[in-house]
């Protein structure tokens, strides 16, 4: 893969020029709203780490809040020679308010934003309370945000999480994949969130008898009454949740239940999801579409085996 400095032209690419005939174009000079529209295509780690210093005119560009509507920064690994914290905070300082979508891969603490745990001392030992006056005031410079996208962001809790949530009463599409939020979140999310119309809550597959739990459907059920889109990927979902979401969230018409092999949808379940919903995709449907790892893990009753399934440090 190229690295990010060489998406970039350096400033001395600037003088050459592109020939049209016996036209010549110097693309330091192009129109704003052109040079804005070609290093939107880059990506925030893209453009704060090496497009704004080509030139003064490209800076400029680069700091028009318009550039920071959506903000989309994932981790690649450790080839990242850029702080991706700090960066992301300037990203939401540049919007002035106005970011509408933000979408965090793989390397977001409670300073940045929100995420996981199943139990909260497991990550508080590591918090700072000046590592949540920092991100409470990140998201109250995002109050317009309608989309908010985290995968693999382990080190922010569901007391972080909550806390961000009530900020954002605008949002309408939400996806948590693979950061383990509880039920309670969720409740705080649909209290919180009067126009959420996606939710994405997805985890590893985990085939495991005699394991159910309906505490995340039953939040969904009792606070998301407008969802349309539902995505609960190797979920541990029972019949019981699932007929409760049915009955309680009326406008579904995408459900996504891949992977959530505690459900049986035959019978009055299956005429159910056929005649209310639009689009279904069954537990065992493919999974060649999904963006992360659908290894399914086959576990036995030993509780310990359940947690040891989710390596914090090495989760592909």
């Amino acid at each position: 893969m190229a690295s990010s400095s060489s998406l970039v032209p350096s400033s001395s690419d600037l003088t050459h020029v592109m020939k049209r005939g016996r036209r010549c174009i110097n693309w330091s000079e192009l129109p704003s709203e052109l040079t804005s529209s070609i290093l939107q295509r880059l990506g925030a780690i893209e453009i704060l780490g090496n497009a704004q210093k080509v030139c003064t005119s490209w800076r400029r560009v680069c700091k028009d809040p318009s550039m920071w509507r959506k903000i989309v920064m994932h981790d690649l690994g450790e080839s990242m020679e850029f702080d991706l914290e700090i960066m992301c905070r300037h990203a939401v300082d540049l919007s002035q308010g106005g970011l509408i979508q933000i979408d965090i891969r793989h390397f977001a603490n409670q300073s940045v934003f929100v995420c996981d745990c199943y139990s909260l001392t497991l990550h508080f030992r590591s918090l700072t309370w000046l590592q949540f006056l920092t991100f409470t005031a990140i998201i109250c410079r995002s109050g317009n945000l309608r989309s908010l996208k985290l995968a693999k962001c382990y080190s922010v809790t569901d007391h972080g999480f909550e806390r961000a949530v009530v900020k954002l009463p605008l949002l309408e599409d939400l996806e948590v994949s693979h950061c383990l939020l509880t039920e309670e979140s969720l409740k705080v999310v649909g209290q919180s969130c009067h126009n959420l119309k996606t939710l994405k809550l997805n985890r590893r597959g985990l085939r495991r008898p005699r394991f159910e739990n309906d505490d995340e459907a039953l939040a969904i059920a009792e606070t998301m009454h407008g969802l349309r889109h539902l995505q609960l990927f190797g979920n541990s979902l029972s019949n019981t949740g699932l007929s409760s979401i049915l009955d309680n969230c009326p406008y579904l018409e995408h459900l996504d239940l891949r992977l959530c092999f505690n459900v049986s949808i035959i019978g009055d379940l299956e005429k159910r999801c056929s005649e209310r919903i639009k689009f279904v995709r069954y537990p065992n449907d493919s999974t060649h579409d999904y963006p992360f790892d659908a290894t399914v893990f086959h576990m036995d009753s030993d509780e310990e085996d359940y947690f040891d399934c989710y390596d914090f440090d090495n989760y592909d």
